[in-house]
């Protein structure tokens, strides 16, 4: 992976998740903008900044290395002397560094599987309308095919490798067992379930059929291994619901070691309430003058001074939150709002800090290179910009031994945009070739546009948009359509 690389996902039906590694002393800053349209009328009434940043931004930090066997060499898992906490955090880093390589390679082979599925498609439409047998794909088509088996062998056997060094390193002691229990069972399990979602996406063609066989072969594999090892009842193992949730709980406890943990604050507290205070005295001052004027032009209590003493009490609680407002707006502008710092989850030493920003802005304000990589066209001139920025400065000297880089996940939950979402769905009509009509619903979805930008101390900015399609009931599509930066070649956007 490479050092500025940014990737985005869907994490289930509403959630965005930002993945980035982070590494070395420099600083990193992130800039995320959201361009909402405008038709569904998103504003600062509507949902504000605080609102928006506690409710829907979700940040999440842990230890992150690229060599999948760093974590059981360092915490030397087969020792007779290590204690039950090292043996636990270095079992969970194990096992983290795993899933997080699995998830990542299973993404990358099931989009080469949606390609082989497209490519085999066009070949078999070829064959269909040509009057001689066809050739059933193009070189690039074998190629792709050629890529997909390769890939796939070599996530089997670095799968099975992986479990194998796990397995092989069992404790006898009966406290360790238990949690190595828990940590064998999810492997198992996911392991299981990754390869399952290949094979139901992989091309049905006979190109695939070895490997198929194979994925199977280790999915069998195991599940025979949690049946001899008792890891689930049967009661369990029958209901997929149970099943998924047990698990769930088991990814909890391999997390949780290896978690930063986090400190928040928020900014200003102190400027807050003197800017309240100086927009008081400010205001109280010219209604002292007020009064006096008064006092001094009508005399005696009368009818007209109360009313005059109305008017100018009521303009103090008019003017003073208006000028409160202001000064506020005009101290703080530009300036972060919450601060959040890093602890290591065992010894609680501060292994970093970073500073954010979230607010509404303007298309005209923003940078000239933000606005070049969106490309918006006249149908798009009305857009609502979210802007999320944080900046982050680690320690990697009190990092835990053998690693110097974090693995940061930004999760945007897009739930509060869904809500200002139409609920209805129309039809559309289609003609067939034999002249038959076709009647189809049709969902109505809004396109999102994310645009991030990744800068690692005074280096070249990588620079991202992402398309992101949505409906009220789900994200439906995350693409990559322009990038450009160190290393990256820019590619046209869409």
């Amino acid at each position: 992976m490479a050092t500025h690389r940014v990737s985005v996902e869907r994490r289930d039906s509403l959630h965005l998740r930002i993945s980035r590694v982070l590494r070395e002393e420099s600083s990193h800053r992130l800039d995320a903008y959201l361009f909402v349209p405008v038709e569904l009328g998103l504003n600062a009434h509507v949902l504000s900044e605080e609102a928006f940043y506690h409710g829907a931004i979700h940040v999440k930090r842990t230890y992150y290395s690229d060599r999948h066997r760093l974590p059981l060499v360092m915490s030397r898992l087969a020792g007779k002397r290590l204690d039950a906490d090292q043996y636990r955090l270095g079992l969970s880093l194990y096992a983290y560094q795993y899933v997080v390589a699995l998830e990542r390679s299973t993404q990358t082979l099931l989009e080469l599987s949606r390609r082989a599925q497209r490519a085999e498609k066009r070949g078999d439409d070829k064959a269909a309308k040509g009057p001689a047998p066809a050739r059933s794909s193009t070189a690039q088509d074998d190629e792709e095919v050629e890529q997909l088996r390769t890939q796939l062998e070599e996530t089997a056997d670095l799968a099975r490798g992986i479990l194998r060094r796990l397995r092989r390193q069992e404790p006898g002691d009966e406290s360790l067992h238990r949690y190595y229990a828990n940590i064998d069972n999810y492997l198992s399990w996911f392991t299981e379930q990754n390869l399952l979602a290949l094979i139901a996406h992989l091309p049905r063609g006979n190109d695939y059929r070895a490997i198929r066989e194979r994925l199977l072969t280790i999915c069998r594999d195991e599940i025979e291994h949690r049946r001899a090892r008792e890891y689930n009842s049967e009661r369990v193992t029958r209901d997929p619901t149970r099943m998924s949730n047990k698990m769930r709980l088991l990814r909890r406890l391999i997390e949780h070691p290896v978690t930063l943990k986090q400190r928040s604050q928020e900014l200003g507290g102190g400027e807050q309430k003197a800017v309240k205070a100086f927009a008081t005295a400010v205001v109280m001052s010219f209604v002292s003058l007020g009064l006096l004027q008064a006092r001094e032009s009508l005399g005696d209590i009368t009818a007209l001074f109360v009313l005059t003493l109305a008017v100018i009490y009521a303009l103090r609680e008019v003017f003073k939150d208006d000028l409160r407002i202001t000064l506020w707006r005009w101290l703080r502008r530009g300036r972060p709002k919450w601060r959040r710092q890093y602890l290591d989850p065992t010894s609680n030493i501060v292994l970093g800090r970073q500073l954010e920003w979230f607010d509404y802005q303007r298309y005209l304000r923003l940078d000239e290179e933000i606005r070049r990589v969106r490309k918006r066209n006249m149908a798009q001139r009305e857009e609502v910009v979210l802007h999320y920025r944080s900046s982050s400065r680690m320690s990697p000297t009190r990092f835990l031994s053998g690693y110097d880089r974090t693995r940061e996940v930004l999760t945007l939950d897009l739930a509060p945009l869904a809500r200002l979402m139409d609920k209805g769905s129309h039809h559309v009509y289609r003609l067939e070739e034999k002249g038959q009509v076709v009647r189809e619903p049709v969902e109505k979805r809004h396109l999102i546009n994310l645009v991030i930008r990744e800068v690692e101390g005074n280096g070249t900015p990588l620079l991202q948009r992402w398309k992101i399609v949505m409906s009220r009931s789900k994200i439906v599509d995350v693409e990559l359509v322009h990038e450009e930066g160190p290393g990256q070649k820019t590619k046209p956007g869409g």
